[in-house]
């Protein structure tokens, strides 16, 4: 297997331009697609899980051109549903931005058209782990015709393009908020109006934002009651806005702002006290751990000051608070991290992954249910250890930051950051001393 060993650092400094938003670019891509109208893309994010949806559009018979640096896509949008050749099948990866907001949208039907076409989404085998019933059960309520064809609630699916009906559709929003958005973005090209009540606590609610932010740039809105009801016109069409600008990724953000903050100061771009993202809040953790932060329209600073542990839900910023997991060794103090349950069903259960990597560098560790309690780990107590990424990009880059003990840090499969950030450890290597 192929490894990368990362030498201790002395100091991190410097400036680092964030490659574009996952969430954003794929939401924007599918938003592009059914919009009447052109949009180009900017600053789209490079990597496997927009690769998974742009080669899924093409299927679908969207047409676009992508930038030799891949950077920009301009996308020519339907204007309508999405139609295919009956028996077309999808493989989607690892990519839940991909699978959860197609699954959605493939079951929206063209007015008009009497031709019912089925298609197949699947990806790896850990899609195939990972849940998507809470979806399915909101969509059937609408009614649409999905089926399973492996094991129950979860992909592949086979679904039929009959339509959605809208009306009042219960759906459980406490494992993924990407069951809600991916309704939320097709409910508005329903043949009726949708009422969808929330069961359950809603998780991660900043991406819900990010959603209806977006939904209203290409000219649909929704009212939002609280996070408790959702009410979205039907029979409505997506304008283009002709341009839309990917922001900077903040969960990315968030290992670099982190190193400067242990060990260092360092400035991202693409991302500020502006951004629609949830992540960017992940800097209000740090500066509650002690760190001293800066925030511009574009940019925020981190620099480095004595870190205390803290004990903080973090729902909110399920994908950032990772980096907190591995910053907590160097703060004093121990540190809990809270309502973080839907760790367990994304790329790999992240909480038991989690635990047992920070083990093997020599870090005292609680798993919970749905926390993480960690104590603080002195300089001389690191060790060196290889760390087992699970084809988890966060995973691999979380852990780099062990390199500002003073130990080394081997890192295996190092090229799973491919899936959000391909470049990370040149840009890491960048900025260390």
């Amino acid at each position: 297997m192929e490894k990368i060993t990362l030498n201790p650092i002395n100091r991190v400094e410097g400036t680092v331009n964030l490659p574009g938003s996952k969430s954003l670019s794929n939401r924007a891509l599918l938003l592009a697609a059914l919009a009447k109208g052109t949009t180009k893309v900017t600053n789209l994010l490079d990597s496997d899980d927009v690769r998974h949806m742009l080669n899924a559009l093409k299927q679908l018979g969207v047409n676009y051109t992508l930038s030799d640096d891949r950077t920009t896509c301009e996308v020519q949008g339907l204007g309508k549903a999405f139609e295919w050749q009956n028996g077309l099948s999808l493989f989607l990866g690892n990519a839940g931005t991909a699978m959860r907001p197609l699954t959605a949208a493939l079951c929206l039907a063209n007015p008009g058209d009497e031709c019912v076409a089925e298609i197949v989404l699947t990806g790896e085998p850990r899609m195939k782990e990972r849940p998507i019933k809470h979806l399915v059960d909101a969509l059937l309520q609408a009614g649409a015709e999905v089926e399973y064809l492996e094991q129950e609630g979860y992909p592949p699916l086979a679904i039929r393009n009959k339509g959605l009906h809208g009306g009042k559709v219960k759906i459980d929003g406490s494992i993924s908020s990407q069951f809600l958005t991916a309704l939320l973005m097709a409910a508005p090209m329903s043949s009726a109006d949708t009422e969808i009540e929330i069961i359950g606590d809603l998780v991660s609610k900043p991406y819900i934002d990010i959603t209806l932010n977006m939904m209203k740039i290409f000219g649909v809105e929704v009212e939002n009651q609280h996070y408790r009801r959702f009410m979205v016109k039907g029979r409505q069409q997506y304008q283009s806005p002709n341009t839309f600008l990917v922001e900077g990724d903040a969960s990315s953000a968030s290992y670099f702002l982190a190193a400067g903050a242990i060990k260092g100061c360092v400035k991202v771009t693409g991302v500020g006290k502006n951004s629609i993202q949830g992540d960017r809040l992940f800097a209000d953790v740090l500066a509650a751990m002690g760190a001293k932060i800066t925030w511009g329209d574009d940019f925020i600073q981190a620099e480095q000051s004595e870190l205390e542990g803290v004990d903080m839900d973090m729902n909110h910023i399920p994908d950032a608070a990772m980096t907190i997991a591995t910053t907590a060794l160097f703060a004093k103090g121990e540190t809990v991290i809270r309502n973080i349950y839907n760790w367990r069903v994304k790329e790999t259960d992240r909480l038991t992954a989690m635990a047992t990597e920070l083990r093997k560098v020599g870090a005292t560790v609680e798993e919970g249910e749905d926390f993480i309690r960690i104590q603080p780990l002195p300089l001389e107590r690191f060790r060196h250890a290889e760390i087992e990424t699970y084809n988890d990009h966060r995973m691999a880059m979380c852990f780099a930051l062990i390199a500002l003990s003073d130990i080394p840090v081997t890192i295996l499969d190092p090229k799973c950051t491919a899936k959000t950030f391909p470049t990370f450890f040149d840009e890491f290597s960048r900025i260390s001393q």
